[in-house]
């Protein structure tokens, strides 16, 4: 009996893996950023005058970091843990007070002909400012914002209150009048550019800003932390579940949005060369003009929105200065009608 031969199969090659697809970069929209060019372009020939355009545009600038420090705090907020916070002027105009009384504290320093004291004279009034706000915050988040997660109605409503409060306890400790907040000597008058003249205030004004903003990102986009609080307002459960404490986490995010206003009432009430109770609510609406057109919760647009506002505001102040006290809601609109979610909208809202 023969043995059947077996027939042998080739070997099956497996096929060879795919090339790994790229991870898609995230592009950046660059239209939204030539409007900052074009509005300059477009108010030189108006202005006609090389000397004043510089002096204007430069100001612009320096008004529009102003405001976005002050409007980063509640940008971080919104866009981190969705909540609205309509009494966000009450830590604007806590800071301002605390800085006045720093200020009060050392007049040696604020009125000494070297700039290095002047300089460590609004940098301790800034730190006391951010501290004094960041406290409030923690009890403004603990004793009012936790009972409202998720419910914007009554964050509206519940937050309003708390800024008449705490403006009433401003009253009862700095008094409900005006009260002058004079910018330290060595950054009083203006550095000279040929016939152009740029406030020393101004140019402060600008490089706290660009701190400010270049922090913000660096955090929120480059360290664990910031993706922690990314992850967690993504999917709080899963974060949790690694063993993260997400509640904190938001806790320190208020207290640090508190705490960036607070700073931003400081530069404020030296750009206004004075503070009263009332700042804070005064300056509510512009604040929520430029985190719309920027975009709700997006640091860049607010920081693009705050600089768009503060170049036309000076703009328009020059040219047609009736016009400058809307000027702001006529971007707004014009923004809208272009992008009705702002420049740059948050993707998760």
């Amino acid at each position: 009996m023969s043995a059947t031969p077996t027939s042998t199969a080739a070997p099956v090659t497996p096929p060879a893996p795919a090339a790994p697809a790229l991870a898609p970069r995230s592009q950046i929209d660059w239209k939204p950023l030539l409007l900052l060019p074009a509005l300059a372009i477009v108010a030189f020939p108006l202005v006609g005058s090389a000397p004043t355009w510089i002096t204007l545009t430069a100001a612009g600038l320096a008004m529009g970091m102003i405001i976005f420090i002050i409007a980063s705090g509640l940008t971080l907020i919104f866009g981190l843990m969705d909540v609205l916070n309509f009494g966000h002027g009450v830590f604007i105009a806590l800071g301002a007070f605390v800085a006045l009384s720093v200020l009060g504290l050392l007049p040696g320093w604020t009125t000494a002909d070297s700039l290095g004291l002047n300089l460590a004279a609004i940098l301790l009034a800034m730190l006391a400012a951010m501290v004094a706000a960041g406290i409030l915050g923690w009890f403004f988040e603990r004793l009012l914002i936790r009972r409202v997660y998720g419910n914007h109605l009554m964050q509206i409503l519940i937050t309003m209150g708390g800024m008449v409060v705490g403006e009433e306890c401003i009253k009862m400790i700095w008094g409900p009048q005006m009260i002058a907040l004079e910018v330290p000597a060595g950054l009083r008058g203006a550095v000279l550019f040929g016939d152009a003249a740029i406030e020393r205030y101004r140019i402060l004004a600008v490089v706290v800003g660009l701190l400010v903003f270049g922090i913000m990102l660096l955090v929120l986009n480059r360290t664990k932390l910031g993706l922690l609080i990314r992850a967690g307002v993504q999917d709080r459960e899963m974060v949790e579940s690694l063993g993260y404490r997400i509640r904190q986490l938001f806790v320190g995010v208020f207290v640090t949005g508190s705490a960036l206003a607070g700073l931003g009432g400081v530069m404020w009430g030296l750009y206004q060369q004075g503070v009263v109770p009332q700042m804070g609510a005064r300056v509510n609406v512009l604040i929520f003009i430029v985190i719309i057109i920027g975009g709700l919760g997006s640091t860049g647009g607010c920081f693009l929105g705050a600089m768009l506002v503060g170049l036309l505001a000076n703009y328009t102040g020059f040219l047609a200065p009736k016009v400058a006290l809307f000027s702001n809601i006529i971007l707004m609109a014009g923004i809208l009608l272009w992008r009705p979610q702002g420049l740059y909208p948050v993707t998760n809202r």
